[in-house]
């Protein structure tokens, strides 16, 4: 019989996911819990809030049997879920059910189970003798472009803690990941000049423009597909990209002054993201440029919103070997999926994306975990705190 996760963990699942934490919404209850129990066994802990005021990521420190705090290995998940709007559940999303030997609710898998573990195992933490510090890293607005964990690695860095090692916890299966791509999301605004459309030369096309920038990100997804840089270890081995959103015009017959278009990339390693976005930009203003020989008043506005850096920790790092010496699978793969792993990697923090469920099931109807998954990740984490102990 598969192993099965204890009657501890599965009561930290469901209070977690009973936390409706979808990104546009507050994480606050959530993070107000999390500091609760922190408190309750003598843990300190910060936080670092949005702008707003309404959403927060949570910091804090386990430190050695000694008092040392720097070192050590960071804990880092998210807690914030992707809306369950006009999806077809079989059950309510936020009541945890189990089913046929797998849990089903919105977050088991991305990624409220691998949170949830670690909370389970907060007094074993604390009353272990560490020889080095924990630290938990929880994020807010992971789904929406892993915006809060700018701050919250900022503020590792400085509060000067230099651990050795991230562990973030996103659904591989408890492989242990030390790779993806970076994810890349801009919008660009085209402003014609609105004429009737029998007077063409009156206006700019700013649907024109668009699809001419179209054209442009095209050339360069088959340029990439073609020339490459190629990294063999992702299931597409190259940088990606596609034009994804489009709208524009008001009327058939009305020469369109407006038009929007997002589209992303996903860069490997070998590509620098930040140079092909002024690749991208330069373009855009390329495009600005032959408008305004129509008409000065036609531009093109050109936003990142937002920049997930990409993974690339090496082979022989050492957090990629303890990760495997804890029980996660080694494997030469890199994910196809974006995490905020790249914003510690940047940091100088060698980093791993390792945690129990599959990717596949995040973010559908009746997402799931198998329950099996939570219980490895609990020997995981057990395996953990015995590695690190006096």
């Amino acid at each position: 019989m598969p192993a099965q996760p204890h009657a501890n963990t599965m009561a930290e699942i469901t209070k977690l996911i009973g936390f409706d934490t979808t990104s546009r919404d507050s994480n606050l209850p959530l993070i107000d819990y999390v500091v609760e129990r922190l408190d309750a066994l003598g843990v300190e802990s910060s936080l670092v809030h949005n702008a707003e005021g309404n959403k927060a990521n949570l910091l804090a420190t386990i430190p050695a049997a000694d008092g040392t705090r720097t070192g050590g290995i960071v804990l880092s998940g998210h807690t914030d879920v992707v809306p369950v709007d006009g999806q077809d559940w079989s059950s309510d999303p936020f009541t945890p059910e189990v089913r046929d030997g797998k849990l089903y609710a919105r977050g088991t898998c991305d990624m409220k189970s691998f949170v949830a573990v670690i909370m389970a195992k907060l007094e074993s933490i604390t009353a272990a003798k560490l020889k080095e510090p924990i630290h938990l890293a929880f994020s807010y607005d992971e789904e929406v472009g892993c915006l809060g964990a700018v701050d919250l690695v900022a503020a590792i860095t400085e509060a000067g803690l230099a651990p050795r090692g991230c562990i973030v916890g996103e659904p591989t299966s408890m492989r242990v990941v030390r790779g993806h791509k970076s994810v890349n999301v801009i919008r660009v605004d085209f402003h014609g000049v609105a004429a009737h459309s029998s007077l063409t030369t009156q206006g700019v096309n700013a649907i024109s423009a668009a699809a001419e920038f179209t054209g442009f990100v095209d050339s360069l997804a088959r340029g990439f597909k073609q020339d490459g840089p190629f990294d063999e270890a992702f299931i597409v081995p190259y940088t990606t990209t596609t034009v994804n959103k489009i709208s524009g015009g008001i009327a058939v017959n009305t020469i369109p002054a407006g038009c929007t278009l997002h589209f992303e990339f996903r860069s490997i390693g070998a590509d620098d993201p930040g140079a092909l976005i002024e690749r991208y930009r330069a373009e855009a203003k390329r495009i600005e440029g032959e408008q305004q020989l129509q008409n000065p008043a036609a531009r093109v506005d050109f936003t990142v919103l937002a920049q997930t850096p990409g993974l690339d920790t090496p082979e022989d790092a050492g957090i990629v070997a303890l990760s495997a010496k804890l029980g996660g699978t080694p494997s030469p793969d890199k994910a196809t999926y974006g995490t905020e792993a790249g914003l510690f990697f940047n940091a100088g923090i060698p980093t791993v994306v390792c945690g129990p469920g599959d990717i596949a099931q995040a973010h559908a109807p009746d997402e799931y975990i198998e329950l099996e998954q939570i219980a490895a990740c609990e020997a995981f984490i057990e395996n953990l705190i015995t590695e690190l102990s006096a």
